[in-house]
């Protein structure tokens, strides 16, 4: 007999989840959201706000797409959950479920700072962030955006997209440098400053002053400085958005606790995406991962489960990609800002810095454990293989130009690369000649 399956989340998770269970099952499947009726790319809404997207261009699919496939929509918020009944109660009504699954995501930090009610003052993670943004930042001079992280870089190449000035407080001493090692987080500085951002760092927050209308007008930072401006970007991080979940038996910690196939304490209750927190979370992972591809794996690996096929998330090598400005950056395996006393890593840099290259390894016997990369593209697939098959280094190095991943006319560093690796480490390691065909045959 088909089951009513209820997906609380319309965001990569809960809707990957939606879609891989409608191609393996009949089940009766529901989706509510209280942010947008239709799904969305969330890491597109920079690009709404900067000219070069509409919204409808983010959907991944038709508007079609969800009645074709039988999967029904509603838009509502979820206000409580009655795991005993089975019974969610949303603003207009209840809905029964035989399987619940919590797909939530985060919702932005606001730190108590003084004057954080002030019109002005907001976060940046869905479409009503946007709207606010757009009606906060109009016809101003000047903004200042709180914290150092990847949100808080979008935030200020959207402002300087409309001509606005923007001051960044970043408290560390060096931008993302909790995550960044620190010639990673020194270029990544440096670009940030010669896009024109007064980039302030080791410099927090004080208070948020307003004038008489309980508008934004200025910042106090913790030295006394005062900054005139006219908006505030609070971007000091995500929590998972469990708020609704009090009284409802489910247990949770930061977020909500779930065991390797995202079952919660309750029965037929799951929770994948920003919102999930691994009780046991796996060797080299976080318990919380709050990053796209992630997202898409979890749903995935639940659609599996509750299709029959009980599946426990496997991810394999930790990955993470951003863009800077125009600086690209991605990151494979365990690369830490501090490496540990077991490891050591060979570091490039080009003469230019803007593009470099870290590979991370163990000292006993010299297997790789991860990679950083800006301003070049390496291939996934062929690096998160070598990081599971525990290749050494020195295999690595000679095979670079294996997992260069540039478009064709891109310049390669592979040759610099080992040149450089050669010198720090008294090696003479030589890339193999190709064998040349010949064009002619006698």
């Amino acid at each position: 007999m088909p089951k009513k399956i209820v997906i609380i989340g319309n965001g990569i998770a809960g809707i990957t989840c939606a879609r891989h269970l409608r191609k393996q099952c009949g089940d009766e499947i529901i989706v509510i959201s209280s942010e947008t009726e239709h799904f969305y790319s969330r890491t597109a809404l920079m690009y709404i706000f900067m000219g070069h997207m509409r919204y409808e261009d983010t959907k991944p699919y038709e508007d079609w797409f969800w009645s074709k496939n039988k999967i029904q929509l509603i838009k509502d918020k979820v206000t409580a959950i009655d795991t005993g009944a089975r019974q969610l109660k949303l603003s207009g009504k209840e809905i029964q479920y035989d399987k619940l699954i919590i797909a939530t995501g985060s919702k932005s930090n606001f730190p108590p700072f003084k004057g954080i009610d002030l019109k002005g003052v907001q976060g940046l993670y869905g479409v009503q962030d946007l709207e606010m943004m757009q009606l906060n930042t109009k016809s101003i001079s000047r903004g200042v955006i709180v914290g150092g992280g990847l949100i808080g870089i979008e935030m200020a190449e959207m402002l300087l997209s409309k001509n606005i000035e923007v001051s960044f407080l970043v408290r560390e001493n060096l931008f993302w440098n909790t995550v960044l090692p620190k010639e990673e987080a020194a270029i990544i500085s440096n670009h940030i400053k010669e896009h024109h951002v007064d980039l302030r760092l080791e410099t927090e927050l004080a208070e948020i002053k307003g004038d008489s209308s309980g508008k934004v007008k200025s910042v106090i930072t913790n030295s006394g400085e005062e900054i005139p401006c006219e908006f505030v970007g609070i971007t000091v991080g995500v929590s998972p958005n469990i708020d609704f979940l009090q009284g409802s038996g489910i247990d949770t910690d930061k977020g909500v606790l779930v065991n390797e196939y995202f079952e919660t304490n309750q029965v037929d209750v799951y929770a994948i995406g920003d919102c999930a927190q691994y009780k046991n979370p796996l060797a080299g992972r976080k318990n919380i991962e709050q990053v796209w591809y992630t997202g898409r794996m979890h749903g995935e690996t639940l659609a599996q489960t509750l299709a029959g096929k009980k599946t426990a998330y496997n991810p394999g090598p930790w990955f993470n990609s951003a863009k800077f400005f125009d600086v690209e950056y991605q990151t494979y395996g365990k690369v830490d800002a501090e490496p540990s006393e077991e490891e050591s890593s060979f570091y490039w840099e080009h003469e230019k810095g803007k593009i470099c290259f870290r590979i991370v390894f163990k000292k006993t016997d010299q297997t790789i454990v991860g990679c950083n990369t800006l301003g070049m593209r390496i291939n996934h697939k062929i690096l998160d293989r070598w990081i599971q098959e525990k290749k050494p280094i020195d295999e690595v190095m000679l095979n670079l130009p294996q997992i260069n991943f540039d478009p064709e006319f891109f310049d390669k560093h592979e040759n610099v690369i080992l040149a450089a690796y050669n010198q720090q480490t008294g090696k003479q390691l030589e890339f193999k000649r190709k064998k040349r065909l010949s064009l002619f045959t006698w």
